[in-house]
């Protein structure tokens, strides 16, 4: 039996910083890791995505310069694409692997962990002990169930990024932020895309205007949309896809891309350890990340928090904190705030309308559209809005969304006034750069004078 302080199940965004710092201030740390160093976000999520999406995007974008009378011959080299891709993977992935070899504290062990008691681990043959264990094993695809799709070799975040041929054509099976992101991306790189989704509109999580922009967007990309639509049965010859609606469609493609959602990485044996799990399968905790079991911690996506990488990483930094003694810390005590990396970009802070009535507030509800804003109109990209929620009591930011070229950068200013407690009279007041984007953002305030 190997004894340790510390035990960290998974290299996500939360449990390296949180190994690292935890050995330098003395414990005895051992981290398990089934897979590769990093987690999903630098394999096989944020990281390649975005490396894609920056080929994909700036192809789109060079199209569309024809419409500000620049015109050229785009040709996407997709197998040079894919293999920067990678190396930008091979490069963060390199980075997890050296910061554990700067610390003689942190033990590594690569092979799965299974509970084999509330503080035992097996592992790789080996057994191990721990007075604290943290959970930090992120989640995995979701595949639906359609009749054929059982092992079929469809393509998933797990494997996208190894492809080295576009494909001719596309099927997406998902209108959520992967796939939209991915579809949009193969659609600029030259393939013929998809997209089935069972809602009547894309990206249900966010409100009606978000949806109406990025189909907009999707359409002047030739993107086929198949909504309120769901897969009754899929067949692959060896070649190519056949995939048919409930309404007897048949769609074919040498290419599918299942972005369902997501389902949690339990690791073997935390139930039969006394570990919960809520009603969707992850692990319950507490507002201070604590499972069922005293010691035993759980954070990230594996904890049902928000799906995004600073989410665990903040997540680092609470458990610290609460491991430290500070129980003023808790799960949900940031502003919220994300993006889609489409085009536009949706950047989202806080509430909506719809979710800050919800919560109680009375509220206002201002939009400015960016065929107002003098830059948009500028560089041609009108195709969008900023959105702003607040409280009519306290006159409090409660929420902003904003949908436009660079969304996610500028979502930020939201982001800060609203950790700072501020108003929409002190955004109102600011002096904003002319000619920004972010010049809007007062003009936006300015509304709510009225």
């Amino acid at each position: 039996m190997h004894t340790f302080d510390v035990a960290i199940i998974g290299t996500g965004q939360g449990g390296v910083p949180l190994a690292i710092d935890l050995a330098g201030s003395g414990k005895r740390v051992v981290v398990f890791e089934r897979g590769k160093l990093g987690g999903s976000c630098v394999n096989v999520g944020c990281t390649p995505s975005k490396a894609f999406l920056a080929s994909a995007h700036g192809a789109g974008r060079a199209r569309r310069a024809a419409d500000i009378g620049v015109h050229v011959d785009v040709r996407v080299d997709f197998p040079a694409v894919m293999e920067r891709v990678r190396a930008t993977v091979a490069d963060w992935n390199g980075g997890v692997e050296a910061k554990f070899a700067k610390h003689p504290k942190i033990a590594l062990v690569r092979a799965e962990a299974s509970f084999e008691g509330p503080r035992a681990l097996a592992a790789g043959g080996e057994r191990y002990e721990a007075a604290t264990i943290v959970i930090d094993t992120g989640t995995r695809p979701a595949v639906p169930s359609i009749a054929g799709i059982d092992g079929l070799p469809y393509l998933t975040n797990l494997t996208f990024f190894d492809q080295t041929t576009l494909p001719r054509r596309t099927l997406v099976i998902g209108g959520g932020y992967s796939g939209l992101e991915l579809g949009q991306g193969l659609a600029r790189c030259g393939s013929e895309v998809h997209i089935v989704h069972t809602a009547e509109r894309v990206l249900t999580n966010e409100e009606p205007a978000v949806s109406a922009a990025l189909q907009c967007s999707f359409a002047r990309d030739g993107i086929i949309l198949h909504l309120a639509a769901s897969a009754s049965s899929i067949a692959f010859d060896g070649a190519t896809y056949a995939l048919r609606l409930a309404d007897g469609t048949l769609l074919g493609a040498e290419a599918l891309l299942v972005a369902t959602g997501r389902v949690p990485n339990v690791p073997p044996g935390a139930a039969a350890a006394g570990i919960a799990l809520d009603a969707r399968g992850y692990i319950a905790v507490d507002e201070h990340l604590r499972t069922s079991v005293p010691g035993v911690y759980a954070l990230g996506d594996v904890a049902g928090q928000p799906q995004f990488t600073h989410v665990s990483w903040e997540d680092y930094r609470r458990l610290k904190a609460i491991l430290g003694g500070d129980e003023s810390r808790t799960r949900a005590d940031r502003v919220l705030g994300y993006a889609v990396f489409t085009d536009p970009q949706v950047g989202r802070a806080g509430l909506t309308h719809e979710a800050a009535l919800g919560a109680g507030h009375e509220v206002r509800c201002v939009t400015l559209e960016l065929e107002n804003v003098a830059r948009a109109i500028e560089w041609n990209e009108t195709n969008g809005f900023y959105r702003m929620v607040v409280d009519t009591t306290t006159s409090a930011i409660l929420g902003a969304t904003l949908v436009g070229y660079e969304a996610g950068e500028l979502v930020h200013v939201f982001l800060a006034h609203m950790e700072a407690g501020s108003t929409w009279q002190k955004l109102e007041q600011s002096v904003h750069i002319h000619p920004t984007y972010a010049e809007g953002f007062p003009s936006l305030a300015r509304l709510l004078v009225s």
